[in-house]
C-alpha cells in the first residue's frame, strides 16, 4: 500500500511537511499496527481490521476519543496524536499515538527480570495499581458523560452478549446459555460506574525491560467503556501467571515468572479494594461473568475464522480457549474452584 495519502494527511493535520516511514508491526490484538517515523517522532499507527467480528468491534475512532479525553489524567497510556476516519488514506480508519519502548508479557518475562525473581510480584502489583488509576478517572469531567450506560447495567450486559453470540451465526454453545441463566439469577447490584479498559491483562500493558518491573503504558483500548470496574478486575485475574490462572499468556519461552514470588489472587483483590475503596465482596459473580464474556468475545473471532474471513492462526486457537473458559465458569457455578 502506498503511503503517499498518509503522508499528505499527516502533513495537513500537523501543519508541516516531513517525510515518513511506515513499517508493519506484530501485536495490536485484532487491529493492525504500524511503526511510523516522522522526523524525530516515533509513533504507532493503529488501524481497524478489514473484517470486524461485529458491528461494534474495533472502533478505533472511539478508542482515540477516549484516549484523547484522558491524556492529561494520571493514567499510564501512549499519548494520542491524531485520528483519521477516511479509509482512503490508509485502507481503514486509524489513529496515531506515541510509541512506548516497553514490552507486553506474553511469551515470557524480560531477561532483565530473570536475574531478580524476588521482584516479579511487582509486575502484578503495578498491574492492579494502574487499574485503580484508570477506575479513578473522573470520566464526566473528561467529557465522556455521553458514554454513561443506562440503568440496569449488568442486566443489559447479559442481554447484549447473548445477542452478540447469536449474531455470529456459528456454534450454539449450550454451556454459554446455561451460564447466562445463572448470571441473571444471581446478578448483584450495579457497581458505581467507572472508566473501564475492557480487555485488561498482562499482554495489554507495556513494561520496562529492566527490574524491578515498571508499567509504562496500558494499550489496546478498543473495548474501553464506562461500565462496571469489577469486570476489569475479574478479567485480569483470569490471566494470573500463577497456578490460579485460567488462561496462560503463551508462557512457552524461558524465562518465566517465578511463581513463588507472586501475590495470589486474594492478595491482588485485597490490594485493589484497599487502593480503590470499592466493595469487592461480589467478586465471585464477576469471576463467572468475565469468563463467560471473554468466551463470547473470542468466539466472535473464531466464527470469523470458520467463515474464512480471518487467516490468523490465533483465531483458530480461540475455539479451544472458548471451551476452556466456559468449562471454568461452569466449574465455578457448580461450586468448584476456578480452573
Amino acid at each position: 500500500m502506498t503511503t503517499a495519502p498518509l503522508q499528505q494527511f499527516l502533513d495537513g493535520a500537523l501543519g508541516d511537511r516531513v517525510p515518513i516511514t511506515v513499517t508493519p508491526m506484530t501485536g495490536g490484538g485484532s487491529c493492525e499496527v504500524f511503526a511510523v517515523g516522522r522526523g524525530p517522532s516515533r509513533w504507532v499507527l493503529r488501524r481497524a481490521p478489514r473484517h470486524a467480528s461485529s458491528s461494534t468491534a474495533h472502533d478505533v475512532l472511539r478508542e482515540f476519543r477516549i484516549l484523547d479525553a484522558i491524556k492529561d489524567e494520571p493514567v499510564s497510556i501512549a499519548r494520542p496524536v491524531v485520528s483519521c476516519d477516511d479509509a482512503e488514506v490508509f485502507g481503514a480508519p486509524f489513529y496515531v499515538m506515541d510509541r512506548i519502548d516497553g514490552r507486553p508479557i506474553l511469551q515470557g518475562v524480560p531477561d532483565g527480570w530473570a536475574a531478580a525473581p524476588e521482584t516479579h510480584g511487582r509486575a502484578l502489583e503495578e498491574l492492579v495499581d494502574a487499574l485503580v488509576a484508570i477506575h479513578a478517572v473522573d470520566w464526566r469531567r473528561c467529557g465522556l458523560g455521553d458514554m454513561a450506560p443506562a440503568a440496569d447495567y449488568l442486566s443489559r450486559q447479559l442481554a447484549r452478549w447473548v445477542s452478540q453470540l447469536d449474531s455470529y451465526g456459528g456454534r450454539d454453545l449450550p454451556a454459554a446459555r446455561r451460564i447466562a441463566g445463572w448470571l441473571d439469577a444471581h446478578r448483584p447490584a450495579d457497581q458505581q460506574h467507572a472508566l473501564c479498559h475492557g480487555d485488561y491483562k498482562l499482554d495489554n500493558v507495556l513494561f520496562a525491560p529492566d527490574a524491578p518491573p515498571r508499567l509504562l503504558a496500558v494499550v489496546d483500548w478498543e473495548m474501553a467503556s464506562i461500565g462496571d470496574p469489577l469486570v476489569d478486575l475479574a478479567w485480569a485475574l483470569i490471566f494470573h501467571p500463577g497456578p490460579e490462572g485460567t488462561m496462560r499468556l503463551g508462557m512457552a519461552k524461558a524465562p518465566t515468572f517465578d511463581t513463588a514470588h507472586l501475590p495470589d489472587r486474594a492478595q491482588l483483590v485485597d490490594r485493589y479494594a484497599t487502593r480503590s475503596g470499592r466493595d469487592v465482596s461480589p467478586i465471585g459473580w464477576y469471576d463467572v461473568f468475565a469468563r463467560w464474556k471473554l468466551a463470547i468475545v473470542l468466539e466472535g473471532s473464531y466464527a470469523k475464522f470458520l467463515r474464512g474471513l480471518s487467516d490468523k492462526p490465533i483465531h483458530e486457537h480461540f475455539g479451544s480457549q472458548v471451551d476452556l473458559l466456559l468449562g471454568s465458569a461452569t466449574t465455578l457455578i457448580d461450586g468448584g474452584e476456578p480452573t
